[in-house]
């Protein structure tokens, strides 16, 4: 179900209250969702995807509002069902006259909506909207959640019967997060294979995080491209503190995160900021370098830049490197290779008995540390979780697990099962915390 109409009608406001969440960016001012938003809904027993857009104008020389038009058209190409918003206070107007011709020759179910309807006197004005030729119209009220339940029935009623949902599919969520104007946007239209998301050289085009769910090789996807974060200092706009914050909301929502640097730029103290926040989450992770076709190089430039990062982002040995280009689709193929190894890394589980045959050898060959004469000792260990993998030391004193010999555990767990692309989580407990 797509929600489209003119700018500043509630779309986004009615998306949130049926989603039950704040996806999209709702402020007083035109032309701020500016990208489809994709939310599974259900109501009644009936799960459907709703994709809201940026409202459509017919006539305009603006680059992004042309930008939001073509992001319009695309959803609703996409959609069974088109929920048609208008203002019930503003009234009917040429722009909706000229939306409505666009709907109209779709040939598809269009729901007319008559939005900021929320009294007695107000319904006396939505008449005028049977002129639009799209059947009758429904009187609601987004921000109040008025009659929202006979608006859901009537989509609900519309949807095509074998594009109801039949269950939950298995499938790989990426979050693609990165500085504003690393090329982003342009990685996943490339990944995908088609305009996706509006790619435009202006910084922060792209202000919400969406969702495109896709299949290759036999593996579902769902791909989360993110706003670009910027530095605290420089997000003035409510709608900048919106996006930054979805942003890390994309993800912990996420399985995999690409983490897109720019090439030209090198790593910044914003991208360590970033990629910290993706590792404390616990994310498998795949570091994409993209622009590479902007950059001089020599037989040694990938390996220099690869030493850099590793010193620049130390905590993020195992991740993964890719060079790209988004632009000229270099090495694209392989950014799905990567994202799948990196999404069985962090859900692979060891077995009890192989692991701790490894944390045996691994004290064979450096013994524990010892603290005032007591030695650590470390009597079983297992793993509790995945995504990311999860392992509990159980030891006579945690107290005596110096950070560096937990480290050295780490990269003999590294060393005998891989690992590679996730972070690992060590815990330590006392003996008395395992008979509990």
């Amino acid at each position: 179900m797509a929600i489209v109409g003119r700018p500043n009608v509630g779309k986004s406001t009615l998306f949130n209250q049926i989603g039950k969440k704040r996806v999209s960016i709702v402020e007083d001012m035109p032309g701020v969702t500016r990208d489809r938003i994709y939310l599974d809904a259900e109501w009644l027993n009936h799960e459907f995807t709703m994709i809201d857009t940026g409202g459509i104008q017919i006539e305009t020389d603006d680059r992004m509002l042309t930008a939001i038009r073509h992001q319009a058209q695309l959803a609703i190409e996409e959609a069974d069902v088109i929920l048609f918003i208008v203002d019930g206070k503003t009234g009917l107007t040429s722009a909706d006259e000229e939306v409505g011709g666009i709907l109209r020759n779709t040939r598809k179910p269009v729901v007319l909506t008559v939005n900021k309807v929320d009294s007695a006197k107000a319904m006396d004005e939505i008449y005028e909207f049977y002129n639009l030729g799209l059947g009758e119209p429904i009187p609601i009220s987004a921000s109040n959640a008025l009659n929202l339940g006979d608006l859901l029935d009537k989509v609900v009623e519309s949807l095509p019967k074998e594009h109801e949902s039949d269950g939950e599919i298995d499938q790989i969520r990426v979050a693609v997060i990165g500085r504003p104007n690393v090329g982003k946007s342009s990685l996943v239209n490339a990944l995908i294979g088609q305009e996706r998301v509006i790619v435009s050289d202006i910084p922060g085009t792209t202000r919400d995080a969406i969702d495109t769910h896709f299949s290759k090789e036999g593996t579902n996807f769902v791909l989360i491209d993110t706003a670009g974060m910027r530095r605290k200092a420089k997000i003035d706009l409510p709608v900048e503190r919106y996006s930054v914050i979805r942003s890390l909301r994309s993800v912990d929502r996420s399985d995999v995160v690409l983490i897109v640097i720019d090439a030209v730029d090198g790593v910044t103290e914003q991208d360590k900021k970033i990629a910290g926040y993706a590792h404390e989450a616990g994310k498998g992770i795949v570091i994409i370098v993209n622009k590479w076709d902007l950059v001089e190089k020599d037989s040694k430039t990938s390996l220099r830049f690869t030493e850099t990062i590793r010193n620049e982002l130390g905590f993020m040995q195992y991740a993964p490197v890719l060079f790209t280009s988004a632009l000229t689709k270099q090495r694209i193929h392989r950014v799905i290779e990567l994202i799948k190894f990196a999404a069985e890394q962090h859900a692979m589980r060891i077995s009890t008995s192989v692991l701790n045959q490894v944390i045996s050898d691994a004290t064979a060959i450096n013994p524990p540390p010892s603290e005032n004469g007591r030695r650590l000792k470390i009597y079983f260990t297992t793993q509790a979780d995945v995504k990311p993998p999860t392992f509990i030391f159980f030891v006579n004193d945690p107290e005596i697990m110096h950070f560096s010999y937990l480290r050295f555990l780490e990269n003999r767990l590294r060393e005998s099962f891989g690992f590679e692309g996730t972070p690992l989580k060590l815990v330590v407990r006392g003996r008395k915390e395992e008979d509990d």
